[in-house]
């Protein structure tokens, strides 16, 4: 499994460094309006800034932002778990390790995410059946545990790719599924197991 997994990985990362920055600009911007459409004003959103070739959020995190939604991002803790800082502009995100850019806003706990209604998930790939295949950090299992143990249920969506939208991704019984897969091209509601 472990194998499998890491060899997706490197494929999936591979595919999306072969993306020109001028494409993967468009994708961000047709991402941003079909992920916009699944916050309402007054609603929190747990999202993150995007890094590298990952599917871009800074339309999005701007376009909720407008639309009156609360958006929190994460801060990574020391030992990979996820604080959580409301963002308030792109002026107020700082460097961080691993070439992330954090909120520099109050810290609001690890918890903080379970009042979100929606939770945008980063990740390499998702299946039919809602399986995320994400970097393989463990940040984001630690959060949906986390929301799992506090009953919460908001609906959770990764942002992708088309291409990265599976039939099927390697899974361990530890792995929670996403509700949906939002894409350039749409949101994709699946059927999670």
């Amino acid at each position: 499994m472990h194998n499998e997994k890491t060899e997706l990985r490197s494929r999936l990362l591979a595919d999306r460094r072969a993306l020109s920055p001028e494409w993967r600009e468009s994708a961000a911007v047709a991402l941003s309006g079909h992920a916009v459409e699944l916050a309402g004003p007054g609603q929190t959103v747990a999202a993150y800034v995007s890094v590298g070739a990952e599917p871009g959020t800074r339309p999005l995190l701007e376009a909720l932002r407008a639309r009156g939604v609360r958006v929190l991002l994460p801060v990574l803790l020391p030992d990979n778990d996820l604080d959580w800082a409301e963002y308030e502009g792109p002026d107020r995100l700082a460097p961080a390790g691993r070439g992330l850019l954090e909120p520099t806003g109050r810290r609001l706990g690890p918890e903080a995410v379970c009042a979100a209604a929606l939770v945008l998930l980063p990740g390499l790939a998702v299946d039919r059946q809602g399986l995320r295949l994400g970097r393989g950090g463990g940040s984001y299992d630690r959060v949906l545990a986390r929301l799992t143990r506090a009953q919460a249920r908001p609906l959770l969506a990764t942002l992708l790719y088309d291409t990265e939208l599976l039939d099927t991704v390697p899974a361990e019984p530890h792995d929670h599924p996403v509700h949906a897969a939002v894409t350039p091209s749409a949101v994709h509601h699946l059927n999670p197991r």
